[in-house]
């Protein structure tokens, strides 16, 4: 016997239809490309997103038909998504850190149709479009007035592209488990993978955001969303925001310090959301000025792992409470995300502090599983290690076009490739990555605590921490630090104020200090390329045990 509901598919274009209709002025303010703060609302948001639809059929996109995106968070970009997704097309982002050479594969790849692209990357895609045989339109988000002169293959400015159409278009039919959207993992080792999210994953995903121990979002929000959306589905905000009916800032291209604390406190945002390199530049922005936070009252951090002196930082000093968080592409993005359960003692601030260093519990439609190298599962106390599954609605089950093979194992979990514990009240805190843990006389370091505990050191910037090869340990790790402006600590300074803070044989055998960390296109430290660069380093504990 089945229910006697109705039949109700959950598809994208029916947020921003809800968004239309219960919060349709609400505003969508973004830092313009071109410059100028520009504003509009969700009515025409969605007016303007039915006539990329419209145009975009008449261009003859189909059903399943790849869509790129090169672009930062505007209004424009948020109504392609749904311009897209609306005639059952797939909006693939493409991340403009990324090596030329893994554009052009990645767009191959997806056998994208269309690109639409800001003015910033126009010099770029003239170098790559002879590469890219299956892109017949390039549509610059921009106006005539500002439209650049362009070899782009049938480049037209945005603005006039969807002036040639009015916005009289019926949004297509099709099952909630359509695609929809496709983001491309960072591919640190081989090349990038396709994932694929459905309008059925990235709603679900979205609900399951707004509640209050995730994004903690409402109607009566205003959501500056700093993490780009070629970043991992954008972690849903271009959709859980307007079905909540937050009122919805987009930074644009600028991502400094300076220019985000301008919107924060200018729009009087009250959530933002990021990785931990834009808030470690908002942070010194703020020290060096002297400056204070008005309105935000929540941080959502992930994409890599948040330093506890970071969290301190925000909580003590501008009373702007922390969600850390931790997903994956692969996971539409959110895993896990950190809230204080009525187990802790809310008056212990330094324990509760401690928690929240952890990346949290998984939330309703996440499960998840440690398990060694025999594959079998691990108790959650909190100190067992071992490697990272999950499974679950927004979960990926396979890559695009069969890359990489079975990636499900028996029991339907996904390797995430990271390394973890959980304790005993389901707070998941990654280690490491699975190729980053460094193995030192048959234990396992976490080189994420090391820099995180190094990152608290008042004259440190950022620290990166990778395993050398010692020949009596096997691994020793190296801790590599960039020093604040004007400051210059010492490799005493640095190992005194971490002794006594860890186990002594997790201490780094050595410091060693540079003026810039290499990171890849979403963010996190490249680890790849620092144990390149310091592949003939010789330890000083190695010399003597030799």
């Amino acid at each position: 016997m089945l229910g006697l509901m109705q039949d109700w598919p959950l598809l994208c274009h029916g947020i921003i239809d809800h968004a239309a209709i219960q919060h349709g002025n609400r505003e969508v303010v973004t830092r313009s490309i071109e410059g100028p703060i520009h504003r509009t609302n969700y009515r025409d948001v969605r007016i303007r997103a039915l006539k990329v639809a419209k145009r975009l059929d008449r261009e003859g996109v189909k059903l399943g038909d790849r869509v790129a995106t090169l672009a930062w968070n505007t209004w424009r970009h948020l109504e392609t998504w749904y311009g897209i997704t609306g005639i059952g097309a797939i909006y693939h982002t493409i991340n403009p850190r990324l090596f030329p050479e893994q554009i052009s594969y990645i767009a191959n790849h997806a056998e994208d149709r269309l690109m639409f692209l800001d003015t910033t990357f126009v010099p770029l895609m003239e170098k790559l479009q002879d590469r890219l045989p299956t892109i017949q339109r390039y549509v610059i988000l921009t106006d005539a007035a500002h439209m650049p002169q362009t070899t782009l293959r049938n480049a037209v400015a945005y603005e006039d592209w969807i002036a040639e159409v009015d916005s009289d278009f019926a949004w297509a039919s099709f099952d909630e488990n359509t695609a929809c959207g496709m983001c491309y993992t960072s591919g640190t080792t081989g090349n990038p993978k396709g994932v694929v999210y459905s309008h059925r994953s990235n709603v679900l995903h979205s609900m399951m955001a707004l509640m209050p121990d995730a994004f903690d979002l409402s109607v009566q929000d205003t959501i500056m969303p700093v993490v780009p959306f070629f970043h991992a589905n954008g972690w849903t905000i271009a959709f859980s925001a307007p079905m909540a009916g937050c009122r919805l800032i987009l930074p644009g291209m600028k991502l400094d310090g300076a220019s985000i604390y301008e919107l924060l406190e200018g729009e009087r945002v009250t959530m933002t959301a990021a990785v931990p390199t834009i808030w470690l530049m908002l942070l010194n922005h703020m020290e060096t000025n002297n400056l204070k936070l008005s309105t935000l009252r929540r941080v959502l951090i992930g994409g890599s792992a948040c330093p506890r002196a970071m969290i301190e930082k925000f909580e003590k000093n501008y009373g702007v409470t922390v969600a850390h968080a931790w997903g994956m592409t692969e996971m539409n993005p959110i895993g896990s995300i950190c809230a204080i359960k009525p187990d802790y003692d809310a008056k212990d601030v330094e324990k509760i502090l401690d928690v929240k260093a952890k990346q949290g519990a998984a939330p309703f439609t996440v499960e998840m599983k440690i398990v060694d190298d025999a594959d079998k599962a691990l108790p959650w106390d909190g100190k067992k290690f071992g490697r990272l599954k999950v499974k679950g609605v927004a979960v990926a089950k396979a890559y695009f076009k069969g890359e990489g093979g079975e990636i499900l194992d028996e029991n339907g979990f996904f390797d995430t490739g990271d390394v973890a514990t959980i304790d005993p009240f389901g707070n998941l805190q990654i280690t490491d990555r699975s190729k980053d843990v460094i193995k030192s006389g048959g234990e396992w370091i976490s080189s994420i605590d090391l820099e995180n505990l190094a990152v608290g050191h008042p004259k440190v910037m950022e620290a990166a921490v990778i395993g050398i090869r010692h020949p009596k340990w096997d691994e020793r790790p190296l801790l590599i630090v960039i020093p604040k402006k004007g400051e210059s600590p010492t490799r005493e300074e640095i190992l005194g104020y971490m002794d006594g803070k860890i186990a002594k044989w997790w201490m780094p055998d050595d410091v060693v200090f540079v003026t810039e960390i290499p990171h890849t296109a979403t963010g996190k430290i490249l680890k790849t390329a620092l144990r390149d660069q310091f592949k003939d380093y010789t330890l000083p504990t190695a010399v003597a045990a030799e």
